[in-house]
């Protein structure tokens, strides 16, 4: 019976079905809520690691000792998995090892928009691209054969919009997968130079069986249409050209790496003209031309951004030079800019820091908020761990950092690549601040647990990190702790700590205001105490407003953290009847 699904979850059933007992991870947007189902499976394994190199290390690990294994994460996590991945196309594995790279054309919640099927180039490890949930759901089990038949991990990419789009998906038994035996083998898994030799001659072998395979599998194939104009596309741009020209040829392409030569220069001789539309880079594109076949791309196909069936529609008609579609009619909504949760405890932070003048390297998480306005605190944000790095490399650049400069970095972001850094500015003698912003989850993928939250993925407790103490014992000798709903006592700390002569790192705990029971007594505005000043706006929280020259607050937003109350000198914010000003 078919139920729709997300392409994540249909990637987690696609796991379950094909007997994948272990599934590891980082959250991030959009490949977050495919562990998040796939823990729900019975006699199942998964678990949130602390970034994506040790995810896919864990994942190793267990396909090694015989188990199919699901690893998950964000375009830019590849990157960071990208060391053991390389390798790991040398090694190969026992039991079939999916890695889901899941990207994010439009950039809806990332830093870069790169196009991972790249990887698969690079690794020289298959790469798969489903068009639906349907197909996700299917080409998670045909991964595992794939892995298991040609010794490789393989890539299935998705992108947001298969990730999160509801299309049927036919559900089927499970396999009953039995663990593979492991046998010692340090030919095939130690790759000390003499061995990797080897091995490189056996990813090559390996590629030319590939590239047989691209030619003849179902994955691959011609639909046949009418019109002298064929298009070559994979993926979610399957659909939108499906969705624009439904009558014309098309070559559909599910396996994007190695890519059938064969198939794609016989479909090139069915039509007159070759348009390959896809997502961001020119990577079929390139292809079919090294092949000596003209086609049309990225001279009329967007390079940047999310496409959809109009913008196809319109870029081929324009092209053909027929009549063009009438524009889409803007709807004049007001603008919405991404902006913290009332009561976020990240918010008093940026508003200390701007008031202290100082320098923010940023890092990826809620706290990147901080450079909207009002706040507009940070300075700099690049990657995942980058923050603490920058700072000591502004401090090396000039001293003069050293005293204005704070590196802000979040609680499960630190254990993510930031103690490392931390180690660093230690190790190297920085006088660096660094603010661990603990809200006591990974909030901005939706509260998934982290090792410093005392609870793991399978909803089991654990032991919990120790900021401070890890701190200490990484060599920093300047630890504090500190409220960020007493702006005094922030300040205080902030400004006595970057002005030290060593490295400090201070723990800014509070949890986050959209976990259980963070709602408090809303704050009112005494309209007669109010002058209308608005240094209450600064703090950039939705539920303050201006009414008639006079703050307002929403009761139905506000959740009682009372900063705005401590910023407002005229004690015109109350709670109840009593003054926090």
């Amino acid at each position: 019976m078919a139920r729709l699904m997300t392409g994540n979850e249909a990637i987690a059933r696609g796991a379950y079905e094909a007997g994948v007992k272990i599934g590891v991870g980082y959250p991030g947007t959009p490949s977050t809520e495919i562990l998040e189902n796939f823990v729900k499976y019975p006699g199942v394994y998964a678990q949130w690691s602390p970034n994506e190199k040790v995810a896919l290390e864990v994942g190793i690990g267990a396909t090694l000792a015989g188990a199919r294994t699901l690893v998950t994460m964000k375009h830019v996590g590849v990157n960071v998995a990208a060391d053991p991945l390389l390798t790991l196309s040398y090694t190969g594995v026992n039991a079939g090892l999916v890695l889901v790279s899941a990207d994010d054309p439009g950039l809806h919640s990332s830093q870069n928009e790169q196009d991972n099927r790249y990887y698969g180039k690079l690794a020289k490890i298959p790469v798969l691209e489903p068009s639906d949930s349907e197909e996700a759901r299917r080409f998670v089990k045909l991964a595992y054969d794939l892995s298991e038949k040609f010794d490789t991990p393989v890539i299935l990419r998705t992108t947001t919009r298969i990730a999160h789009t509801h299309t049927l998906v036919e559900e089927e038994k499970p396999l009953e997968v039995s663990l593979k035996p492991y046998s010692k083998n340090p030919q095939k898994y130690v790759m000390i130079p003499g061995n990797a030799k080897i091995r490189h001659q056996v990813v090559e072998e390996r590629r030319k069986k590939l590239l047989g395979y691209a030619e003849i599998t179902p994955l691959n194939r011609i639909e046949e249409g009418e019109g002298e104009i064929g298009f070559i596309t994979s993926g979610i741009s399957y659909q939108y050209v499906k969705e624009a020209f439904p009558k014309a040829p098309v070559l559909k392409l599910g396996l994007t790496w190695p890519l059938p030569e064969k198939l794609i220069s016989n479909f090139a001789e069915k039509v007159k003209t070759i348009i390959v539309v896809e997502e961001l880079e020119p990577y079929l594109e390139d292809h079919v031309r090294a092949l000596g076949i003209k086609a049309i791309g990225k001279e009329i196909i967007p390079r940047t951004g999310e496409l959809n069936h109009q913008i196809v529609k319109r870029a081929v008609l324009k092209y053909l030079g027929e009549e063009e579609l009438e524009p889409i009619t803007s709807i004049d909504l007001p603008l919405r800019p991404p902006v913290m949760c009332p009561g976020c405890p990240h918010r008093p932070v940026f508003y200390t820091l701007k008031e202290l003048k100082l320098t923010v390297t940023g890092d990826i998480g809620c706290y990147t908020l901080g450079v909207m306005p009002p706040l507009g605190a940070i300075d700099t944000t690049v990657c995942m761990g980058a923050g603490i790095g920058m700072a000591l490399g502004m401090e090396k650049a000039s001293p003069e950092f050293a005293k204005k400069t704070v590196a802000v970095i979040g609680d499960s972001t630190f254990l993510h690549s930031g103690i490392t850094p931390l180690i660093d500015m230690v190790y190297n003698g920085g006088k660096g601040t660094i603010l661990i912003l603990d809200n006591r989850t990974t909030a901005m993928t939706g509260h998934q647990p982290h090792p410093a939250t005392g609870q793991t993925l399978m909803g089991e407790p654990a032991p919990q990190v120790d900021f401070e103490a890890l701190a200490k014992a990484l060599g920093v000798r300047r630890v504090e702790t500190v409220d960020p709903f007493n702006l005094k006592e922030l300040k205080k700390v902030i400004a006595r700590e970057v002005a030290a002569e060593e490295v400090s790192v201070v723990v800014v705990r509070r949890e986050c205001a959209l976990l259980p029971n963070q709602s408090r007594e809303p704050l009112t505005v005494i309209e007669e105490k109010c002058t209308g000043c608005q240094r209450c706006l600064k703090l950039g929280c939705p539920a303050i407003a201006f009414k008639d020259k006079k703050a307002t607050i929403d009761p139905l937003l506000c959740n009682g953290c009372g900063v705005c109350a401590q910023v407002c000198r005229f004690s015109a914010i109350l709670k109840g009847d009593d003054s926090l000003g």
